[in-house]
């Protein structure tokens, strides 16, 4: 039985940021663990509503008013073994998901949604990273083509089904953007490899520094083929001088300055001294704001084609559905810098090859198409400018993918027998929580197809949605 006063006792509540000096002064992360008090009343707000709608919000299904309640007692071991049945990592998820389930909260129709990724994650922070229960073998074997979170999910759900299941990355180390593209102020790579080292132990092979290009090869190999290899490919843009010096891909950025904090290697992308420019307004934007501060950049400014969205509660919006359109403010955004609403940049301005300036336009938007309002033009100084604009789709060398997409049947298999897909190569880029949600159900069809006993669950459908788009 739910605090039935616990929303009308507490308030929202959130575990406190380290203080803005101190952060950007290092790569720790961000938030400092909340308390088992903080984590006891934000769990009672939660009203184990007759419909929660934050299972539809959330593609895993997680079992939240239950887990809710288990940590509101304060009994974590319970609430762990609640979450795990649907999520594969909640320590990633806790910190790295925008939790579409506070957004369907239906707390937050009328007030502040419940904490749930605080939970989530400290719920996940605080459970066993014990070996998993594993089946007898079955003598299948599996390839799993990417080791980002859909990949991993699914390699983890067939392991412990009893097939050997060997993971192929082309990176040095196994956690696709988990570890080359998430700063380590949001996530810290100790989390990462914890969870790595456990489905070791449970089975799971990694094969890393191998760049798979001849899927025929693999299958041969294989009983079944999981194709898990993310959408990398940034989205480009033809704005004049797009080719200068100082114009990047904001990934290339945030993977050098990764691969810094992990291996001391010097990265050619630095903001030190310099003055950067981010277009975009999203995750990976702010991403970049955080690395440009801790790397010593001498002005960032951050460039959001729409203009700041409504915020208030009274009238001007419905906190449901329109949540997608609020304001996207970021931890990053408090630690400096400058942002700039209802702009497009209409040149890259440069000299002897090197950018100098970006000229932007104010405009007005109409159906994702924006036009310039006359008489706004202004150059903005820049060393560097990172084009965060959101991937184009997989950049995978496998030539399977159409549009950027791997596509999947019912059954997740891709036109080709026995080769599966999952995750952003199948959806785009996409949520985190997304790409898991599609590696257990991809897991779930290899497990069918290779004649598996029992069923594995399968939370979502090649052809579900976001509950809001």
């Amino acid at each position: 039985m739910p605090d039935p006063k616990g929303f009308l006792t507490h308030g929202r509540q959130t575990a406190p940021r380290r203080p803005v000096p101190v952060r950007i002064s290092d790569w720790r992360e961000v938030y400092l663990p909340a308390s088992d008090e903080l984590l006891k009343n934000q769990a009672s707000r939660c009203m184990d509503c007759g419909i929660p709608f934050c299972h539809d919000g959330c593609p895993l299904g997680n079992r939240i008013p239950d887990w809710n309640d288990l940590v509101r007692t304060g009994r974590y071991d319970a609430a762990a073994e609640q979450l795990y049945a649907t999520n594969n990592f909640p320590e990633f998820t806790g910190r790295l998901c925008p939790a579409p389930c506070e957004a369907a909260c239906v707390l937050g129709i009328a007030s502040d949604a419940v904490t749930i990724k605080q939970v989530e994650q400290a719920i996940g922070d605080r459970a066993s990273l014990a070996p998993g229960v594993v089946a007898p073998a079955t003598g299948r074997r599996i390839a799993v083509v990417g080791s980002g979170p859909a990949g991993l999910a699914a390699a983890q759900q067939l392991v412990r089904a009893g097939h050997a299941v060997t993971v192929f990355e082309r990176d040095d180390a196994p956690g696709g953007l988990l570890r080359y593209g998430i700063p380590d102020f949001k996530l810290e790579k100790t989390v990462l490899d914890a969870r790595l080292d456990q489905l070791r132990l449970e089975g799971v092979v990694f094969e890393c520094g191998v760049n798979v290009t001849d899927l025929a090869a693999l299958r041969e190999s294989f009983d079944a083929v999981l194709l898990a290899v993310g959408a990398l490919a940034g989205r480009e843009v033809d704005t004049p001088g797009r080719h200068l010096a100082g114009v990047h891909q904001a990934m290339e950025h945030l993977v050098e300055a990764n691969r810094w904090i992990a291996f001391g290697e010097q990265p050619v992308i630095d903001a030190a001294g310099k003055h950067v420019v981010i277009i975009g307004g999203g995750d990976t934007a702010a991403d970049c704001l955080g690395v440009a501060h801790r790397q010593g950049a001498a002005s960032v400014t951050q460039l959001d084609r729409y203009p700041v969205p409504p915020t208030s509660r009274d009238g001007d919006r419905d906190p449901w559905p329109t949540w997608p359109w609020l304001l996207r403010d970021y931890a990053a955004h408090e630690e400096g810098g400058e942002r700039a609403f209802g702009v497009a940049v209409s040149e890259f301005e440069g000299a002897d090859g090197q950018v100098t300036g970006v000229r932007i336009d104010e405009v007005t938007v109409v159906n994702r198409v924006a036009t310039p309002v006359p008489g706004t033009s202004r150059v903005l100084p820049a060393d560097l400018v990172l084009l965060a604009i959101g991937f184009a789709g997989t950049d995978s060398p496998l030539g399977l993918a159409e549009g950027g997409r791997f596509p999947a049947g019912d059954d997740w298999q891709t036109g080709t027998d026995g080769v599966f897909v999952a995750g952003d190569a199948h959806r785009g880029a996409s949520l985190i929580v997304w790409a898991i949600a599609e590696g257990r159900a991809a897991a779930s069809a290899i497990h069918s197809y290779l004649g598996g006993t029992g069923a594995l669950p399968a939370p979502v459908r090649p052809t579900s949605a976001a509950l809001t788009v």
